[in-house]
């Protein structure tokens, strides 16, 4: 039985991030044969898992204390996040990465604007809440929005091939006196209607990714953010910062941002002696 306070979403890929410490005095002290052996082991394992059709995957250099090397694995269901983790684990280069953080979650297509209108339409045709009747069109009404070709296309996207990442997690404020959950659908769905203009502002400057976490990890929500500039995300999170959505109900974890590389450039990130590149860009 749906609930109508509830917004309905549209998920896809099942996403894990996983942050690393890299010990690279001990691995610069190995012959550079066997850095070779390893790193093309784990260029391999890693090769497979993005050249699956039900999976993607990424590599980033984190910068700050808080990690050195950043995976992000896209699967279509969630035991091919168990598989991703596993072959990667399994590998030797695991030696010298000591695991600084993971998030688990889902891509998540909120539909705030979409269910208030489903809820106006039910009403004018007279049903009421909760009943049968009520539960069937709703349904009826979500299947449209499933089949909406700009939704599939955001859904489905593979990772953003964009230089510069940022990833953090987020909540809504549940307290006593401050709770999102309480607020009723229709200010809510105003709040998060104001929320998306300021990031439509950005569009073309930024790739953002929401995915779902309630019940998988620490936090509800998983953010990530792609840029060809990096400053654009303490713009885009500071201006933000004065909407109400975040201002009064967003609480935030931890930030890590970071530049992205291209597979073929693992050797280059793991000799350390410059940045390792994002090739073969492709339009966001």
């Amino acid at each position: 039985m749906r609930n109508p306070d509830v917004p309905e979403s549209l998920e896809s890929w099942w996403i894990l991030h996983r942050m690393f410490d890299f010990d690279r005095l001990v691995w610069d002290r190995l012959d550079k044969s066997e850095q070779q052996e390893i790193a093309r082991e784990a260029h391999q394992a890693l090769d497979s898992l993005k050249k699956d059709e039900n999976a993607d995957l990424s590599l980033a250099q984190l910068v700050g204390h808080k990690g050195d090397l950043m995976l992000t694995h896209y699967s279509k269901d969630y035991d091919g996040l168990a598989h991703a983790q596993t072959t990667f684990n399994k590998t030797r280069l695991m030696q010298y990465l000591k695991p600084a953080g993971s998030y688990v979650s889902i891509l998540e297509l909120g539909l705030y604007d979409a269910t208030g209108k489903i809820h106006t339409t039910l009403q004018e045709r007279g049903l009421k809440p909760y009943t049968p009747e009520w539960t069937e069109a709703f349904d009826e009404l979500l299947k449209e929005q499933e089949k909406n070709p700009r939704h599939a296309g955001r859904l489905w996207a593979p990772v953003p091939q964009r230089r510069y990442v940022c990833f953090y997690p987020m909540d809504k404020k549940r307290g006593e006196e401050v709770n999102w959950y309480t607020l009723p659908f229709e200010e809510r769905g105003k709040l998060m209607l104001d929320h998306g203009k300021i990031g439509r502002k950005y569009h073309g400057l930024v790739t953002q990714v929401i995915s779902g976490s309630i019940g998988f990890d620490k936090y509800e929500w998983g953010v990530d953010l792609y840029a060809d500039d990096p400053l654009v995300f303490k713009k885009l999170i500071y201006e933000m910062r004065f909407d109400e959505a975040s201002s009064k109900y967003g609480i935030f974890g931890d930030f890590y941002s970071g530049v992205q590389f291209s597979l073929d450039q693992l050797d280059v990130y793991l000799a350390g002696e410059t940045v390792p590149a994002l090739n073969q860009l492709q339009p966001a």
